[in-house]
């Protein structure tokens, strides 16, 4: 009895050693084939460049002028000194090109549609009673020198330099000279003169009673006599 019970369990062990022995697999390696080694190239990252290799840039985005401009203008000097621009910097410079030329669009309104009525908003108007709207008179229908004569009574020399001012608008509109507006500019005025000497004379009085009046500063009695000597010497270059 035991050594049936022996030979029962030696039969699957020995069942189970034949079927590994058929089962096993016999690798086979292949020493015929020879193995090429391979690299990449040194330019690989310069090969590429570009936008079309740029994965930062949305496919199909649309580009205004300007930002293409940009693209083409620092391409290019990248390529020169040898720097690259991202598209965030890009993007941050077109929005700075944008505000300037918001700013040139403010300053063109104020130099050439604002006129002198619009511009007294922006000045204190000290003892302003005495002052005159210019889009409601024309120039040569006003007694400036008793406006002037006012003004320097109350010792109010910023105004006395603005009725000197157009006292001298008021005299060459007389002769002929220019051809006065209330809508003008001293610009202006200084291409209609044709005279180089008055035209001169007149552009340096015209910036200093620009820097006086529109610009708000004030002067002292002394001052005005200085100011008052500019205005005499162009005064005589004006034909009688």
């Amino acid at each position: 009895m035991r050594s049936v019970i022996c030979l029962l369990f030696l039969i699957p062990i020995l069942g189970f050693g034949n079927l590994q022995e058929k089962d096993s697999l016999q690798l086979k390696y292949d020493t015929d084939s020879r193995l090429e080694e391979r690299s990449f190239n040194q330019d690989l990252s310069q090969k590429y460049q570009g936008d079309e290799f740029n994965y930062e840039i949305k496919t199909g985005e649309s580009q205004n002028l300007l930002l293409r401009f940009l693209r083409w203008l620092f391409g290019g000097l990248g390529e020169i000194f040898g720097f690259d621009v991202s598209p965030n910097a890009l993007k941050v410079i077109q929005y700075f090109i944008y505000v300037l030329m918001g700013l040139l669009v403010i300053y063109l309104l104020v130099r050439f549609l604002v006129n002198e009525r619009f511009g007294s908003i922006f000045t204190k108007k000290a003892n302003s009673i005495l002052d005159v709207d210019l889009s409601e008179q024309h120039i040569e229908s006003l007694d400036l020198d008793s406006l002037m004569n006012e003004a320097l009574q109350k010792k109010d020399y910023r105004l006395a330099v603005r009725y000197q001012f157009l006292k001298v608008l008021k005299r060459l509109s007389q002769k002929q000279l220019i051809d006065w507006h209330f809508e003008k500019t001293n610009s202006d005025y200084e291409k209609e003169l044709k005279e180089n000497r008055l035209r001169a004379k007149f552009k340096e009085v015209s910036y200093l009673y620009e820097h006086i009046w529109y610009g708000e500063n004030p002067i002292t009695e002394r001052q005005y006599q200085k100011t008052d000597d500019r205005f005499n010497t162009l005064n005589t270059l004006i034909p009688l």
